[in-house]
């Protein structure tokens, strides 16, 4: 996979994230993954066309969905994935890839998104097809991880 399409995710990723939640992601160690992998918690999955296609697929536990929801609805408390939380959670992926989208195009990489598809369970695993899995892993502490899966192809 082109290292070009990977910079936009985490650019647009660490901004939104300290935007709308005042969250600030630290990058990890991407690397790559091999299919099935195990899924947190919590499993957001955006598809991708156009120029480039496949998906995205943010992974966190739910300690890691409660602090964003909550910094993402002002602080609020947040203990339960109720609609709203769930809601809040989905529209991050949707600003974090419309975001990306943004910053693709602007290398001359046309892109449309999906809406978010949210998946909640234990032990979840995921498969992908044949493409490579790029995980971009975010860390907002010591405890707390989003992980970006990017399985994309031109």
């Amino acid at each position: 996979m082109n290292i070009e399409y990977i910079n936009p995710f985490i650019e647009a990723s660490q901004t939104v994230l300290q935007q709308v939640g005042n969250l600030e992601a630290k990058l990890g160690k991407v690397f790559l993954r091999s299919s099935p992998y195990k899924g947190e918690a919590i499993v957001i999955m955006v598809g991708i066309t156009g120029k480039m296609r496949g998906q995205t697929i943010f992974t966190m536990s739910r300690q890691t969905a409660f602090r964003i929801a909550s910094a993402m609805m002002g602080g609020m408390p947040v203990d339960e994935l109720n609609e709203i939380s769930k809601s809040a959670l989905s529209e991050l992926t949707n600003m974090i890839l419309g975001n990306t989208a943004t910053l693709l195009y602007n290398k001359g990489i046309g892109i449309e998104i999906t809406p978010p598809s949210l998946l909640l369970g234990e032990n979840l695993s995921i498969s992908q097809s044949k493409m490579q899995t790029i995980c971009i892993p975010l860390h907002l502490s010591d405890t707390e991880t989003l992980e970006i899966d990017l399985s994309v192809e031109e």
